[in-house]
């Protein structure tokens, strides 16, 4: 097996605007993710971040570069069912609210991440096997997702992307829709499946306190560039970019109000690199 479950290798996303100019979102970026570990991407939105996440997923093809997931070529999505060996890399999105279908049962939509044919005398077992992992009682798979608050939801969607025995899972700001005690509860809740199950994962998120809680390294995203990679608590405590920087200093703190250090000579604000929100689909990017 590859060393790296996952390799991004100089990845360049552009998008076409109608009556506009084409906006490079993801300029060249390299990164890669070993079983067992956590590699937190970090930036504020419109850096480019949602972009790479769905280059990462062959959710979108790159406009160049190349995505390997376990050493082979990784397939963009079609209209199609995707192989069975790309099925173990998901995705955990941002809104709990939205991944989760209103209409379905629990139980049923957990079961559609199975990759396995599962005999039917079997498949309670499984779902409580799933509830299990992510902290839920096996009577919550007969209920339906408005039954649960938005912690619990995200837990579902977790369950969910657990369902086909992920090697890699890549959870795009997963806690951004939820409360500060619930966001922790789900932080250590995939810090503890990495461990649990050795998989890897990519955990992106424009909160750089949150990266540092989790990842054991951490890619720091600007314009579509990343601009300094390193070990978590090293980059945390010795910063070398100037956006490093300014986002350890703009993280909130009780006690006086600090000034945060200046960028202007250092570097370009996003929209003058040629990069803006609305170009990544909408999302945080």
């Amino acid at each position: 097996m590859t060393a790296n479950v996952l390799e991004l290798e100089d990845i360049v996303v552009t998008h076409r605007r109608s009556g506009g100019p084409a906006v490079q979102a993801v300029r060249g970026v390299s990164l890669t993710v070993a079983p067992g570990q956590v590699v937190g991407l970090v930036g504020e939105s419109g850096c480019g971040k949602s972009s790479l996440a769905r280059v990462a997923c062959g959710i979108h093809a790159p406009t160049s570069g190349a995505v390997r997931f376990e050493g082979a070529p990784l397939e963009p999505l079609r209209m199609r069912q995707r192989p069975a060996a790309d099925r173990k890399l998901q995705m955990v999105f941002q809104n709990p609210y939205a991944s989760l279908s209103p209409r379905r049962t629990i139980a049923s939509q957990l079961l559609d991440g199975v990759t396995e044919p599962i005999p039917r005398e079997q498949r309670a077992a499984e779902v409580a096997r799933l509830l299990e992992l992510v902290g839920l009682d096996a009577a919550a798979g007969s209920r339906y997702p408005s039954q649960f608050s938005g912690g619990q939801r995200q837990r579902l969607a977790i369950a969910r992307a657990l369902a086909a025995k992920p090697s890699l899972v890549v959870a795009d700001e997963p806690v951004t829709a939820l409360d500060a005690f619930s966001s922790a509860q789900i932080v250590q809740l995939l810090q503890s499946l990495v461990r649990e199950l050795g998989m890897g994962m990519l955990f992106i998120s424009h909160d750089l306190s949150l990266v540092r809680a989790i990842a054991d390294e951490t890619a720091v995203m600007y314009a579509g560039e990343i601009v300094e990679r390193g070990p978590s608590e090293q980059l945390w405590e010795r910063p070398t970019h100037p956006y490093t920087k300014t986002l350890i200093a703009a993280i909130p703190e009780i006690g006086p109000v600090k000034k945060l250090p200046g960028l202007d000579e250092d570097v370009a604000e996003p929209a003058a690199a040629g990069v803006d929100a609305a170009a990544t689909n909408g999302a945080s990017a």
